[in-house]
C-alpha cells in the first residue's frame, strides 16, 4: 500500500470511528467492513497503530478500536530507575497510580503528560496496568546533567535519575564543554526506539566539583527563577523607603504605634512579615491578641509587573545555601518587613479570647504599627524557660517585655490545648539544620529543635488564619482557602490494618467516622515507642496533600472547619491575594464586577500556587539530601551510633542523631540470610534468629555516599571492631 493510500485510509478510519452509529470493533472486523484484502492487513494495522499513537483513535483492553475518549485516560508519567513507571490519572489523584511495564513506556520521560489505555484492572493486591499510547506534552524542555565526551561523540547524563536516557549532543553544539561540566541542555527532539534524545547545550554551570554548582544544578533543574528581570527591579526600587504621612493619616483610627509590639523570628531572618501584641484585662480575664501582618499589597498592586512576577514564582524557596524570594529583596527586607523602630503598614487581626481559649470577638483592619523589639526564638525561649542563651544576644533587652511574653505564653498554651481537644494533629517530624562555610561546603548537620517560642508564634498565626477564613466564609466572598480533605477510606483502612500489626488501633466504622481525633489518639499511643517513626510516616502517607482552593472544605490535620493562609504575604502568593480581597472588603469596594473578577481569577491562583508550592518543597528536600550526602562523603569509614528508622525487603534504614539517614543493604548483611516480615516490620536471620526491629540501636560504618543519586550506604558493625573483620564487597 502506497503512502497516499495509507493517508486516505487513515482519514476514512477516523471518519468511521467518529460516526454516531459506529460500534467499537477489532482490526479484522474493520477490514471486512471497509473491504481491505488480506494482503493489505499489515498496512491496515500500521495505520491503526499510528492513529492510536497520535491519539486520533483509541483502543480498548480487548483490542477494539473506537473514539479516543472512550478507551484512554490522561495522566502524568513517573519513571522508575529500574525501567518501569507509573501514571497518575487526571481527576483521580487520590486513586492508586497505574503501573506501566518497561516494554510499554515508549518514548515517555519522567514527568510527561501521557495518554494511556488500561490493559489489566487491579485488585486488592495488584495495581491496574496500562500501556502508554501517546505523549501529549513533554515535561522536560531542558535537562540538567553532566557532560561526557567520548572521542567525537558528546552526551549528557541527566541528574534526574528517573530520566533513563542520555542526551546526544551533536558536534558544534556543546559550547566547548569538557568532561565533568554541569550543563543545561535544551532538547531538540526526544528520539525514538532506535535513537537517543538530542539536544544542544545552552549553559555551562561549572565543573561538577566547583563550589555552589551542586545546588545551582537543582535550581536550574526545577526551573526556579534565580534573579529578577531589570524592569521588575526598577519597579521595586521606585517604591518609597518609608511610609508616606498621608497613608498613615488615613489609618488614624487603627494607629497602633503606641501599642507594645514585637517580632519573633530566627536569627537569620530578614523578611519579617508578622508581629504580635497582647493586652490582658485582669477584671474580665480577656486576652486581646493583635496579629499584625505586613501590608504588602500597598506596594504590590494587582496586575503590576511585581505582582505578575510574584504570581509566577508563587512562593519563596528556602534552599540550603540561598533563599530565592517571591518579591525583590528591596521590598521583602525593606518597606514590607516589620523592622524594629520603623513605621510600617499592616493588616491586623484583633482577637479577644477568654481563659478557655474561646474566641469572643474579632476585628480585621488596615493599621499602622511600629515594632518595639526584634526578638529571636532562642531569646524568647530563654526568657520563658530560663534556658541559657548562647546566640550572643543581650538578654537584658528582653526584660521590659518579660511580663507580656509570659502572658503570650499563657495564651498560646490555652489555644494549643483547645486545638488538641478538638483533635488537631501534630506530627512533629524532626527537622534538619545544615551549616555551610563561605564556599558552600557543609561544616555541620544538626537536628533543628522547635522550642516554646516557635510554638507560641505558630499558635497565634493559626488563630489568625482560622479567624480570617471563617469571617470571609460567612460573608460568602470569593476567597482562597487552605484545605486538607479527609483521607481516602481505602488508604485509611490499609493504615488501620498496618498499625494493628504493632498492637495499635484506629477506630473506623465508615468514611464518616474518619476523624482527626482518631489519628491524634494513634500518634499519642505510639509516642516514645520503637515503631513511632514508621507509623508516623505511614499515617502521613495515608493523608491527602494540603492545597489551596476556592472551596472551604476544612483542614483535617488541624481539625479546623475554616482555614486560610493570611500571615505570610511576603513569601506566599495566596496570602498576598487574599490581602487584596480583605482590603477591598474593608473599603466597601467589592461590588458585583469585582466579585465576578475574583470568581474567575481565584481558581487559577489556587491551582498554580499549589503546584508551585510542591515544586519548592521538592527542591528544598533535594538540596538537603544532596548536602547530607556531601557531609557523609567526608566521613567515609567513620562509625556512628544510630537507630533503625525503616525496614524493607531490601534492607534497613538507619538514622543518625543529627537526622542523616542511610541504608544497610541486605546483600551486604552476609552474617545470615535475613527475611523481611512485612506484618511486623522485622528482619529475621534464618540461621541465627537475629532480629532487627524499628527503633533498635545499631552501630554503623559509613561505606559510601553519592551526591548524584542522593544515597548513603552504611554497614552494621560492632563498636571498636577492626574494619577488616567487617569487610564487604560491592558487586
Amino acid at each position: 500500500m502506497e503512502d497516499y493510500q495509507k493517508e486516505k485510509l487513515s482519514k476514512l478510519i477516523v471518519d468511521l470511528v467518529k460516526d454516531k452509529i459506529y460500534q467499537p470493533m477489532k482490526a479484522k472486523e474493520m477490514a471486512n467492513l471497509i473491504g481491505i484484502p488480506k494482503a493489505e492487513r499489515a498496512a491496515l494495522q500500521e495505520v491503526l497503530d499510528k492513529l492510536v499513537a497520535t491519539g486520533k483513535i483509541g483502543i480498548s483492553q480487548k483490542g477494539k478500536y473506537g473514539r479516543t475518549e472512550n478507551f484512554t485516560h490522561v495522566g502524568t508519567f513517573t519513571a522508575n530507575q529500574r525501567g518501569f513507571g507509573f501514571v497518575s490519572l487526571e481527576g483521580h489523584e487520590d486513586e492508586e497510580d497505574i503501573f506501566i511495564p518497561e516494554d510499554y513506556i515508549g518514548q515517555a520521560l519522567d514527568g510527561d503528560k501521557v495518554r494511556i489505555i488500561i490493559t489489566k484492572n487491579g485488585d486488592g493486591s495488584h495495581r491496574s496496568e496500562g500501556h502508554i499510547t501517546q505523549i501529549l506534552e513533554h515535561a522536560n524542555k531542558e535537562i540538567v546533567g553532566i557532560y561526557r565526551k567520548n572521542k567525537s561523540v558528546g552526551f549528557v547524563e541527566p541528574d534526574n535519575q528517573r530520566i533513563l536516557k542520555d542526551i546526544f549532543i551533536p558536534q558544534g553544539k556543546d559550547m566547548r564543554a569538557v568532561n565533568g561540566h554541569k550543563v543545561v541542555v535544551k532538547i531538540l527532539n526526544y528520539g525514538d526506539a532506535h535513537h537517543k534524545p538530542e539536544g544542544i547545550i545552552k549553559e555551562i554551570l561549572g565543573h561538577v566539583n566547583d563550589p555552589g554548582v551542586d545546588i545551582l544544578s537543582i535550581v536550574r533543574a526545577y526551573g526556579l527563577p534565580e534573579t529578577f528581570p531589570k524592569d521588575i527591579m526598577k519597579a521595586a526600587e521606585s517604591v518609597p523607603e518609608s511610609v508616606p504621612e498621608n497613608i498613615i493619616a488615613e489609618r488614624s483610627s487603627h494607629d497602633f504605634r503606641n501599642l507594645t509590639t514585637v517580632t519573633i523570628d530566627g536569627e537569620d531572618a530578614k523578611d519579617l512579615d508578622d508581629a504580635i501584641s497582647l493586652n490582658f484585662d485582669e477584671n474580665t480575664g480577656v486576652y486581646k491578641l493583635y496579629v499584625h501582618i505586613a501590608d504588602v499589597t500597598q506596594y504590590v498592586t494587582e496586575h503590576s509587573l511585581i505582582d505578575q512576577e510574584a504570581l509566577n514564582r508563587g512562593t519563596s524557596v528556602y534552599l540550603t545555601d540561598r533563599v530565592i524570594p517571591m518579591l525583590p529583596r528591596v521590598l521583602c527586607n525593606g518597606i514590607c518587613s516589620l523592622n524594629e523602630g520603623e513605621d510600617r503598614l499592616a493588616l491586623t487581626c484583633i482577637m479577644d479570647f477568654d481563659k478557655s481559649g474561646k474566641l469572643l470577638d474579632h476585628e480585621i483592619c488596615e493599621s499602622v504599627i511600629r515594632s518595639n523589639k526584634r526578638m529571636t526564638y532562642n531569646g524568647v525561649h530563654s526568657i520563658l524557660t530560663g534556658a541559657e542563651l548562647t546566640n550572643g544576644e543581650d538578654l537584658s533587652t528582653y526584660l521590659p517585655y518579660k511580663e507580656m511574653l509570659e502572658r503570650m505564653y499563657e495564651l498560646s498554651k490555652i489555644l494549643r490545648k483547645k486545638r488538641h481537644e478538638r483533635g488537631g494533629i501534630d506530627f512533629d517530624f524532626p527537622e534538619t539544620k545544615i551549616l555551610l562555610d563561605e564556599r558552600g561546603k557543609v561544616t555541620e548537620i544538626l537536628p533543628y529543635i522547635r522550642n516554646e517560642a516557635h510554638m507560641l508564634i505558630e499558635d497565634f498565626m493559626l488563630a489568625a488564619n482560622e479567624t480570617v477564613a471563617e469571617d470571609f466564609f460567612w460573608q460568602q466572598i470569593p476567597f482562597v482557602y487552605r484545605v486538607h480533605e479527609k483521607p481516602d477510606p481505602e488508604k485509611f483502612t490499609a493504615l488501620s490494618l498496618a498499625v494493628s500489626n504493632f498492637g495499635h488501633f484506629i477506630r473506623m466504622r465508615d468514611e464518616e467516622s474518619i476523624r482527626p481525633k482518631e489519628v491524634q489518639k494513634l500518634l499519642e499511643s505510639i509516642e516514645g515507642t520503637p515503631e513511632e517513626p514508621i507509623i508516623k510516616t505511614m499515617t502521613l502517607r495515608s493523608m491527602k496533600q494540603a492545597r489551596y482552593s476556592t472551596e472551604c472544605s476544612g483542614h483535617f490535620g488541624l481539625a479546623a472547619k475554616y482555614y486560610c493562609h493570611f500571615t505570610s504575604p511576603i513569601r506566599r502568593y495566596p496570602d498576598l491575594q487574599i490581602h487584596r480581597i480583605i482590603k477591598e472588603d474593608l473599603r466597601g469596594e467589592l461590588k458585583n464586577r469585582r466579585l465576578e473578577h475574583y470568581r474567575n481569577l481565584l481558581p487559577g491562583v489556587a491551582d498554580r500556587s499549589s503546584t508551585l508550592e510542591r515544586r519548592a518543597d521538592e527542591a528544598e528536600r533535594e538540596t538537603d539530601k544532596l548536602k547530607e550526602c556531601e557531609w557523609m562523603m567526608h566521613h567515609i569509614d567513620e562509625e556512628f551510633d544510630g537507630v533503625v528508622s525503616g525496614i524493607t525487603n531490601y534492607g534497613l534504614y538507619v538514622e543518625l542523631p543529627n537526622t542523616v539517614e542511610g541504608m544497610v543493604s541486605l546483600r551486604i548483611m552476609d552474617s545470615d540470610y535475613f527475611v523481611f516480615h512485612e506484618d511486623k516490620y522485622e528482619l529475621v536471620g534464618e540461621r541465627t534468629g537475629k532480629v532487627y526491629r524499628l527503633g533498635d540501636k545499631v552501630h554503623v560504618r559509613a561505606l559510601r555516599a553519592d551526591k548524584l543519586t542522593r544515597t548513603i550506604d552504611f554497614q552494621i558493625v560492632k563498636p571498636d571492631t577492626d574494619p577488616v573483620q567487617n569487610e564487604v564487597t560491592y558487586g
